[in-house]
C-alpha cells in the first residue's frame, strides 16, 4: 500500500527537494501540500510550493494556503540561509496553478475526519503553526493521525538559529508543544542526523547529471544553500534535512535511532525553542517519539539521486 501522506512545509530549497522526493516515489501518495511561515513569508512559501509542483509536472496537486505567523509570537524567518526569495539558486518561471481554496488548518482537519483513522501521514518540514493549530483547533484529529515524521530539533548538535533551538521549533514552540503533547506518534528527525547528510561537489555534481529541468534545479539550490552553511560551520557541505523525512519513511533502513521522551521549552530565557532530548533516558517521562540519531549519507544520496532522475 501507499503512504497517504500530506506535507506541511516552507520552501526553502531543502524542502522543495523533499516534494520532489515524494513526488518521485511511487510507494508515497501526497494528498495535498499545506503551506506555513517560516523560512520566508507565506506568500512566498505558497508561491514556492507551487512552483516546485509544476517542475515536477504535478499542477493537479492540492496546494493549501494555511498560518501566516507563529500562534503566540511574532514571525522569525531565514532569509540569511534561504535568500530573499526562499528558493535562491533556481530561476523558476512563476506559477500558474492556482492556491487550492480555504485554510491549511481547516483542509487538515477536513481531510483528517473524512479519511480512515490511521491511514495519513503528516510531515511537517517547516515550522508546526499549521498542525498545532490544527490539533488546538480539533483535538479529535489526533486519534486519527498514523504518525507525525518531522524535521526539527536537535540533541547533540542542539541549536542552528540560537545556541539552544533548531530553527523550525524555534519559530513556533508553542506549537511544537502541543503536536509532541499530542499523544501522536512521533518520528523526528533532528539536526543531529541532517548534519549527516551533507551535499559535497561530487553529490552535487550527480544531480545535474541527471540532464533535466528537476536536476539543474536541484543542483542550483543546493550550490546556494551550502554556501551559508560551510562558513557558519567550516563543513564540507551543507545539511540536506528536509528530504530526510521523505527518505525515512521510503527507506528507514538507512537511519538509526531510539524511542525516547521529547518535551518542548517554551519559556527558557536561554533556551526557549528547545527539544529536550531524555536520549539518555534519565527521567521517568515517558517515551513520546522515535528521535533518530544516525543516516547511512551514502545510501541517502543515492536514493534521493534515483528518484529524481524519475521526474
Amino acid at each position: 500500500m501507499r503512504e497517504r501522506i500530506i506535507i506541511d512545509t516552507d520552501p526553502g530549497q531543502d524542502d522543495a527537494v523533499a516534494i520532489l522526493l515524494a513526488l518521485a516515489s511511487p510507494e508515497i501518495e501526497v494528498l495535498g501540500i499545506t503551506c506555513v511561515a517560516g523560512n520566508v513569508p507565506l506568500a512566498l512559501t505558497t508561491r514556492n510550493a507551487r512552483m516546485v509542483c509544476e517542475l515536477a509536472g504535478r499542477p493537479d496537486l492540492r496546494v493549501v494556503a494555511g498560518c501566516d505567523r507563529p500562534m503566540r509570537r511574532p514571525l522569525v524567518t531565514a532569509e540569511h540561509v534561504h535568500g530573499k526569495t526562499g528558493l535562491d539558486g533556481a530561476d523558476l518561471p512563476d506559477p500558474v496553478m492556482p492556491l487550492h481554496p480555504g485554510h491549511a488548518v481547516d483542509f487538515l482537519i477536513e481531510t483528517l475526519r473524512t479519511e480512515p483513522p490511521g491511514s495519513v501521514t503528516l510531515v511537517p518540514i517547516g515550522p508546526l503553526t499549521n498542525i498545532g493549530t490544527a490539533l488546538e483547533r480539533a483535538p479529535d484529529i489526533a486519534a486519527r493521525i498514523k504518525r507525525v515524521v518531522l524535521m526539527g530539533g536537535a540533541y547533540f548538535e542542539v541549536g542552528n538559529i540560537t545556541p539552544a533551538a533548531e530553527f523550525n521549533i524555534f519559530v513556533d514552540p508553542e506549537a511544537a508543544a502541543l503536536v509532541f503533547g499530542a499523544g501522536v506518534p512521533l518520528v523526528v528527525v533532528p539536526l543531529d542526523v541532517t548534519h549527516k547528510a551533507l551535499t559535497t561537489p561530487p553529490r552535487i555534481a550527480a544531480f545535474r547529471a541527471l540532464g533535466t529541468p528537476v536536476g539543474e534545479a536541484v543542483a542550483g539550490w543546493t550550490d546556494f544553500f551550502e554556501r551559508f552553511d560551510m562558513a557558519k560551520y567550516g563543513s564540507e557541505g551543507a545539511p540536506l534535512h528536509d528530504p530526510c523525512t521523505i527518505a525515512w519513511i521510503l527507506r528507514p533502513d538507512l537511519f538509526t535511532g531510539r524511542e525516547i521522551n521529547v518535551e518542548i521549552e517554551t519559556g527558557g530565557r536561554f533556551t526557549s525553542g528547545m527539544t529536550v532530548a531524555d536520549w539518555w533516558r534519565v527521567t521517568d517521562r515517558a517515551a513520546n517519539a522515535l528521535f533518530l540519531g544516525d543516516v547511512d549519507a551514502d545510501g541517502f544520496y543515492a536514493l534521493v539521486t534515483e528518484r529524481l532522475a524519475r521526474l
